[in-house]
């Protein structure tokens, strides 16, 4: 079983930066694929993005590209989400997930471990 706890969340003003960073525990492997995906109130909860164990390669949803840097952190079997330039439709509720493997999917069935979610506000 792998364990992931997120931290971070919280409210900022449209323009600003969030960053969120999960923590993988148990048994884990660096070879896990790492991802984040997020649910906005009545909405389905979608990708946003992934990096593999190696630190790789990375998959970004069209809609973050150029605003959302996810990395591998400096602790062992920790991943970060840098936001920046945060727009009120990035509000929802953001998830760290992981898979064994090493490719990315942009599924949520792809992913066999999530963790409880954090609230990310962004106000217009």
């Amino acid at each position: 079983q792998v364990q992931l706890v997120e931290s971070g969340g919280g409210f900022v003003q449209a323009g600003g930066s969030l960053r969120l960073s999960c923590a993988a525990s148990g048994r884990t492997a660096s070879s896990y694929t790492m991802g984040w995906f997020r649910q906005a109130p009545g909405k389905e909860r979608e990708f946003v993005v992934a990096i593999t164990g190696s630190g790789g390669i990375t998959n970004y949803a069209d809609s973050v590209k150029g605003r959302f840097t996810i990395s591998k952190g400096s602790v062992k079997n920790t991943v970060s989400l840098q936001m920046n330039s945060l727009k009120p439709e990035d509000t929802a509720v953001y998830y760290c997930a992981a898979r064994d493997s090493r490719w990315i999917s942009l599924q949520q069935s792809g992913y066999d471990y999530w963790g409880q979610g954090t609230q990310v506000t962004v106000s217009s």
